[in-house]
C-alpha cells in the first residue's frame, strides 16, 4: 500500500516506519520537526520522502494518492497539553478530524488513529475493556477521546477509520522520550542509583513497549476490513498492567546497586487505569506482542550505558517534551501557537 505516516520522526514514528518498509510498502512521511533536536544516540532514523509540514496546514494535495493514514502527529502527553488547552483541541482533536474528512474525500479507504488508553483517565480497579465509559482528566485524553467520537461518525462502505488506544509506551528510539515512566525510572535508576517516584505509585497503568505500540498499526493495516472497520482496540498486553510502584522495584532489580525512593509529599495520581487488551490478540492474529516491562527495563539501561547519560540531560530540554517546546519559543524559534517563526527545518 501507498502509507501516508503523520508525525513519522516521533518517538513511535522512528520506529513505526522501518516495520512499513519491511513490510513491502511505499511509506511518506508529514512532520514539523518539531523533535528534531532530540535524537538519542546515534541518528538511525530512515529517510523516506516526507511533506515537513504542520498537521494544521494538510491540503488535499497533500493526502492524494494514499491508500492508509496512520495518523500519529500531534501533542503526545499530558503535561504538553496542560500547556495550552486550547492548542490541544486545535492539533490534537480539530486538525485531526480535519485530516479524516480530508481522506474520506479523496477516497482514501483506511484511517488508523494513535488513540490512547488515557481516554479511561480516572478508571478503576476493575478491568476496562474497549466497551468501557471514558473518564479523561486531562486536556491531552480528553482530545483522543473527541477524535475518536468525530472520526467514528465518518465510517461508511469506503471510509474504515480504526483506533488504537495504546497503553503507557516505553523503550528504546531515535527519538527518545524520557516523560513516560519506565524510561525515566530507568534513567534516575543509572545516573543516581535511585529510582526515583514522583506519586505514591499506587495507580495502576498499561504498559507497552513501542515495538509492539507499532506492531499494532501494521496489524490493522494488514487485518481484513471487515475486521478493523471503525473498531477501537486497547493495545498492550493483559498481563502487562502494573502499578507505579511495581514497576520502580522491576527497575530497582534490573539496574544494579539501584533502589527505589519516594520524592517528599509523592501524592497520589488521579489517573489510575487497568486496561484488558485481549481483543486486539483475538481480532487481529498478526499482533503477537513481544515485551515486557522487565525486558524493556533491561533494554533502556544497557541504551544509557552506551552513551553515558547524565541526569541534566533527561531532565533537561532536549528529551522532555514539555522542556524542549517551551526552550524553542524561548529561543524565539516557536511562536505560542507552535508555529515555527521561519521555514520548518527539513
Amino acid at each position: 500500500m501507498r502509507v501516508l505516516v503523520t508525525g513519522h520522526n516521533g518517538y513511535v514514528g522512528t520506529v513505526l516506519v522501518p516495520m512499513l518498509l519491511d513490510a513491502g510498502h511505499d511509506v511518506v512521511g508529514l512532520d514539523t520537526n518539531l523533535y528534531q533536536a532530540a535524537t538519542f544516540g546515534d541518528d538511525d532514523s530512515i529517510d523516506i520522502p516526507a511533506i515537513n509540514k504542520d498537521v494544521r496546514d494538510v491540503t488535499h494535495a497533500d493526502v492524494d494518492g494514499f491508500d492508509a493514514i496512520l495518523h500519529l502527529a500531534g501533542l503526545s502527553n499530558d503535561p504538553l497539553g496542560d500547556l495550552n488547552p486550547e492548542l490541544t483541541y486545535e492539533i490534537n482533536h480539530r486538525a485531526s478530524v480535519r485530516l479524516a474528512e480530508i481522506a474520506k474525500e479523496l477516497g482514501t479507504e483506511r484511517f488508523i488513529f494513535s488513540s490512547s488508553c488515557s481516554n479511561y483517565g480516572a478508571g478503576v480497579d476493575d478491568w476496562l475493556n474497549e466497551e468501557s465509559a471514558f473518564n479523561p482528566v486531562t486536556p491531552y485524553g480528553r482530545s483522543k477521546v473527541m477524535v475518536e467520537q468525530d472520526v467514528a461518525k465518518l465510517a461508511d462502505d469506503r471510509f474504515s477509520p480504526t483506533f488504537l488506544r495504546s497503553s503507557t509506551a516505553y523503550g528504546v528510539s531515535p527519538r527518545l522520550r524520557f516523560d513516560l515512566v519506565i524510561n525515566n525510572l530507568t534513567a534516575w535508576a543509572y545516573t543516581t542509583g535511585l529510582v526515583y517516584l514522583k506519586s505514591d505509585g499506587t495507580p495502576w497503568r498499561p504498559v507497552v513497549h513501542i515495538e509492539d505500540m507499532a506492531l499494532a498499526f501494521v496489524a490493522a493495516l494488514h487485518a481484513p476490513r471487515e475486521l478493523i472497520h471503525n473498531e477501537a482496540f486497547n493495545v498492550g498486553r493483559p498481563e502487562e498492567n502494573y502499578r507505579i510502584r511495581e514497576l520502580a522495584e522491576i527497575v530497582a532489580e534490573v539496574v544494579p546497586g539501584s533502589r527505589v525512593e519516594f520524592a517528599e509529599g509523592a501524592s497520589a495520581d488521579k489517573r489510575n487505569y487497568r486496561v484488558d487488551s485481549s481483543k486486539i490478540a483475538r481480532v487481529l492474529p498478526e499482533y503477537k506482542p513481544k515485551w515486557t516491562a522487565r525486558l524493556g527495563a533491561q533494554q533502556l539501561y544497557e541504551a544509557y550505558q552506551k552513551i553515558g547519560l547524565q541526569v541534566e540531560e533527561f531532565e533537561g530540554p532536549r528529551y522532555r517534551r514539555i522542556d524542549h517546546i517551551k526552550m524553542l519559543i524561548s529561543e524565539g524559534r516557536l511562536d505560542d501557537r507552535l508555529r515555527w517563526r521561519a521555514t520548518i527545518p527539513a
